[in-house]
């Protein structure tokens, strides 16, 4: 049985395309599903059988190899967001800019910290 990544699937409509190592992509819908599974997210690898169909190959029998990965929820709004970010430019241009006109790094702490509130907005950005 080849094992493929759903390149999507949509479940209001019931069905999605799975990538197939040798050769085009393979229809999946909703009747093909282990019981319990009501959808599958773009990425997950799937293990199938498959046939050829009017319209193309079609899997027969799924088995789900990944679990699937939940999307992170924004926990900020965006408002605390714009206002964390607006803190953050402040912090860059007073503390961190001058040191590099200077020419010289930050010291390690100041920009571990400056590095770490960077990440975090830019996961709540991602997510």
């Amino acid at each position: 049985m080849p094992v493929g990544k759903v390149r999507w699937y949509d479940a209001s409509k019931g069905y999605g395309f799975v990538s197939n190592p040798g050769g085009e992509d393979v229809f999946v819908g909703k009747n093909v599903l282990p019981d319990g599974v009501e959808e599958l997210v773009a990425g997950q690898r799937l293990e199938f059988d498959f046939a050829a169909g009017r319209r193309g190959p079609q899997a027969l029998r799924v088995k789900v190899l990944d679990a699937p990965r939940r999307r992170t929820v924004n926990r900020r709004k965006p408002e605390e967001l714009g206002s964390l970010l607006s803190d953050v430019m402040t912090v860059i241009e007073t503390q961190i800019q001058p040191a590099l006109s200077a020419g010289r790094y930050p010291d390690r702490k100041e920009g571990r910290q400056v590095a770490e509130i960077l990440r975090a907005v830019a996961k709540e950005l991602d997510s």
